[in-house]
């Protein structure tokens, strides 16, 4: 047992974590994904509820209720903010998010794509992350949006990491085409979408997309287009390996490099 005990010390102390982490198993607490799943369904019902009405339709302290919506990027739907477009999609996929909490790297991938705009021309980046270890797994960049967009972003990942369990998007044609949707099939994959009119359901990458902006700045301070893709893999780079997650309280990569370890260890002594 001391011997064990000493390990695992060790082996902490190389990763530069607590020893405690190579304990943990859940990237979040069980009772905040239950209270994850009943604020959606408020939402759901009442999009345009902000976290104090949501706590008093719960009869939940308010605070309580900010910070599990904080933490899972959930926002209500605002007239006057982002006209979010009504589902096109010709198939229709429940949301396993509802019922399923991540519990390992590669658990859960979560997509979507964002705008920004360099010179009045559009420039279009679409990220798969994992929900677990939220690491960016892929990543690409176009001048249009469409299949081949996402496509791209979701080979990017599958290049370099297992094949997801459940896959989760909106309902955007990008992720709703059969080129994309055959590939998740191929994968043994399961797919999740956001139900139609609830964007606070993927609100991991819009969380994520909104600070990205930020840290990336304003497009137009490059001077060209490659300038401006560059940044944008080295914000992503940054991301990964050196800013600390809030939620992590460390980069995702070395949460994930420490939970990997960890797992071989404990199959290792066990």
């Amino acid at each position: 047992m001391i011997a064990e005990r000493g390990n695992k010390s060790a082996l902490a102390r190389s990763l530069g974590i607590s020893r405690s982490l190579l304990y943990y198993r859940h990237l979040q607490k069980a009772k905040d994904w239950r209270l994850k799943q009943r604020i959606e369904e408020v939402l759901h019902e009442n999009p345009s509820y902000g976290h104090r009405r949501v706590a008093f339709h719960l009869h939940l302290n308010r605070k309580r209720v900010r910070r599990v919506m904080r933490l899972f990027g959930m926002k209500p739907y605002r007239r006057r903010g982002r006209k979010w477009k009504k589902s096109k999609a010709f198939r229709t996929y429940p949301n396993l998010l509802l019922s399923n909490t991540p519990l390992s790297a590669n658990h859960i991938w979560v997509a979507d794509f964002t705008e920004l705009i360099h010179r009045e021309k559009r420039v279009y980046v679409a990220t798969a992350i994992d929900l677990f270890t939220r690491r960016v797994l892929g990543i690409h960049v176009a001048m249009r949006k469409g299949a081949a967009l996402t496509i791209q972003a979701l080979g990017a990942a599958l290049l370099y990491y297992p094949r997801p369990g459940i896959f989760h998007s909106d309902n955007g044609k990008e992720y709703d085409a059969r080129a994309f949707t055959d590939i998740l099939d191929a994968c043994g994959t399961q797919i999740s979408r956001s139900r139609p009119g609830c964007p606070w359901e993927n609100g991991y990458q819009e969380s994520f997309y909104s600070q990205f902006k930020v840290d990336l700045g304003d497009p137009n301070r490059f001077k060209t287009l490659g300038e401006l893709i560059y940044a944008i893999y080295q914000q992503v780079h940054i991301y990964n390996n050196l800013r600390i997650h809030t939620i992590l309280k460390m980069p995702p990569a070395i949460f994930a490099e420490g939970h990997q370890r960890s797992k071989s260890f404990s199959e290792t002594v066990s």
